[in-house]
C-alpha cells in the first residue's frame, strides 16, 4: 500500500501537471507554439531580407519571427507607421508594397524580398507634402494624429485602386469602371479605424485629391 506522503507527491504532480496543460493549450498553436521553450530546442534563426523601402535598397539580417512592422519602426528607425492594434483590426500599420496596401503588423518582414515599400515618410517631407497630406491638412483629416499616417497610406492606395478598376463590396456594376462615390470611399477606408471620428474630413480630403465630386 502506498505511503500518504507518496499519493501527496503524486497528487501535487498531477494538478501542476494539468495547469501546464491547460496554459499550453490556450496558446495559439497550443503547447507547439512554443518550440524555443522546449529543453535542447535551438534559439531563433535569422535570415537576410533584401527590399526597397522608400526608394532606398536595404538589407538587413533580421529574426526570421520579425514582421514587417517592426523592422520598419525599430530597425530602420521609421517611426510614422504606427502600431496599434498589433492584429490587423485598427490600420494604423498600413503601409504600400508594391503599389498595394497592406497591415504591416501582420506581414513578416521575409515575405517581401525584393518588394518596394512606401511608407508615411516615403509619401512626403515637411517641405513638400504628398497631395493627400496637404488634403489631409486643408481639411482638418486628423485629430490626435495617430492613425493619421495609416490613413493617408490607405486613401493613396484606395485612389489607385479605382484607378485600376478593382472593385469593394459596394460597387454596382462589375463590368463597368469604379465610380468614385462617397459609399465606395467609406467602405475602403473601414479597415483604418480613427477614434477621433475625422471620418467626413477625411472623405472630403479624398475627394480633393481625386478631382472629383462624391
Amino acid at each position: 500500500m502506498a505511503r500518504s506522503h507518496d499519493l501527496d507527491i503524486n497528487r501535487r504532480e498531477v494538478i501542476l501537471a494539468g495547469a501546464a496543460t491547460a496554459v499550453a493549450s490556450s496558446l495559439p498553436g497550443g503547447a507547439e507554439a512554443q518550440p524555443a521553450a522546449l529543453p535542447g530546442a535551438s534559439g531563433p534563426s535569422h535570415a537576410t531580407v533584401s527590399l526597397t523601402v522608400n526608394g532606398v535598397i536595404r538589407e538587413i539580417e533580421v529574426d526570421t519571427r520579425t514582421t514587417l512592422l517592426d523592422l520598419l519602426r525599430e530597425t530602420l528607425h521609421l517611426t510614422g507607421t504606427k502600431k496599434g492594434c498589433d492584429h490587423g483590426q485598427c490600420g494604423a500599420c498600413t503601409v504600400i508594397v508594391d503599389g498595394r496596401r497592406i497591415n504591416s503588423c501582420l506581414s513578416l518582414a521575409l515575405m517581401h524580398e525584393g518588394q518596394s515599400v512606401t511608407t508615411i515618410e516615403g509619401l512626403g517631407t515637411p517641405d513638400q507634402l504628398h497631395p493627400m497630406q496637404a488634403a489631409f491638412v486643408e481639411h482638418d483629416g486628423y485629430q490626435c494624429g495617430y492613425c493619421t499616417p495609416g490613413q493617408i497610406c490607405s486613401a493613396v492606395a484606395v485612389l489607385a485602386e479605382v484607378k485600376a478598376d478593382i472593385p469593394s463590396h459596394v460597387t454596382g456594376d462589375l463590368t463597368a469602371p469604379v465610380e468614385l462615390t462617397e459609399a465606395e470611399i467609406r467602405e475602403r477606408i473601414s479597415g483604418n479605424i480613427c477614434r477621433c471620428g475625422a471620418y467626413s474630413n477625411i472623405v472630403e480630403a479624398i475627394v480633393e485629391v481625386a478631382g472629383r465630386r462624391a
